[in-house]
């Protein structure tokens, strides 16, 4: 089945270049109604332009789309409040939300300043919040919503230098995971987008030879995906150079110890087995691990447990 988002009005933010311009152009071809939100700063968060948002506008409406640009700061709640209200006034909803919108300021830990670590976490973190906040009303009363956050490997596995920008996008997961619980009675599914691509951000980091494997667009199609009718909920999309992978957080089985051995020379002497990761699974819900913790204690001292409903 072909997918297509006609009737559908997204909100694609940082889309006047790279990846968010890949995923804004990939959803007005097929039927979206796109707000292109862009800044319009230097990678770093310098500065301010319209003519990124503007082109890509100008490049949709060539194809016979429907854009319109916004230069909201995704971080400033008056800003965001403001372009969401413009998308529903001119076009009746506001069904996608892709949170796209970065900086950075890499340096080691030791040498970056709070300013800096605190102003990519204010981006990343709270400008996916402000976003998804402002949206989630509306998603909420017409019973349908798609959000995509996007992540990085370098928040689910660390990466030299970016310590601010690691912390930001890890956050993600679990910012994730809540949106995906609270929303799921309204029909507001949320993922998450790990991309690896040739962009602003990347290119210093990049050889010539990489980046040209590593095109936007090669990652655009998985959250065409994401963002879909029939999208999943709750998933970890690897993406980069047309391979897509997914990410989950497991908890092993572990171990439980008696009250008179429980002490930190019993966990290090049984590590390897707390470490075991057959039988391992992935937990829906935090009360899942409370549940888990209490039945095993449980079970190991010889009580029955009532949880009621």
């Amino acid at each position: 089945m072909t997918i297509r988002f006609d009737g559908r009005v997204a909100i694609v933010t940082g889309a006047g270049t790279g990846l968010g311009r890949s995923h804004a152009l990939g959803l007005a071809e097929r039927g979206a109604k796109v707000v292109i939100n862009d800044l319009g700063v230097s990678p770093d968060g310098q500065g301010a332009s319209s003519d990124a948002a503007l082109s890509v506008v100008e490049e949709i409406r060539a194809k016979g789309g429907e854009a319109m640009a916004h230069g909201a700061d995704v971080a400033d709640a008056e800003s965001v409040m403001d372009m969401v209200a413009k998308a529903s006034r001119d076009w009746g909803r506001v069904d996608i939300l892709v949170n796209n919108a970065g900086i950075l300021r890499d340096k080691t830990f030791a040498k970056m300043t709070l300013d800096d670590f605190r102003k990519v976490v204010e981006v990343h973190l709270m400008g996916t919040a402000t976003c998804c906040h402002a949206c989630w009303p509306i998603m909420r009363e017409q019973k349908y919503g798609r959000i995509v956050l996007t992540t990085s490997a370098s928040g689910l596995y660390g990466n030299f230098g970016q310590s601010n920008y690691g912390a930001a996008k890890a956050a993600m997961a679990g910012l994730m995971n809540v949106l995906h619980i609270e929303g799921a009675r309204d029909d507001i599914r949320v993922n998450t987008l790990a991309p690896t691509a040739a962009t602003r951000m990347t290119e210093d980091l990049i050889p010539a030879d990489a980046l040209a494997l590593l095109d936007p667009g090669t990652i655009t199609p998985g959250l065409l995906y994401l963002v879909s009718e029939d999208a999943p909920s709750r998933v970890i999309l690897g993406a980069g150079a047309g391979s897509y992978a997914r990410t989950r957080i497991y908890e092993t089985p572990g171990i439980t110890l008696a009250e008179d051995d429980n002490t930190p020379e019993t966990v290090a002497a049984r590590f390897a087995e707390i470490s075991d990761a057959d039988g391992q699974e992935e937990l829906q819900n935090a009360f899942e691990q409370t549940r888990k913790y209490v039945r095993n204690a449980a079970e190991a001292r010889g009580l029955t447990l009532d949880w009621g409903n």
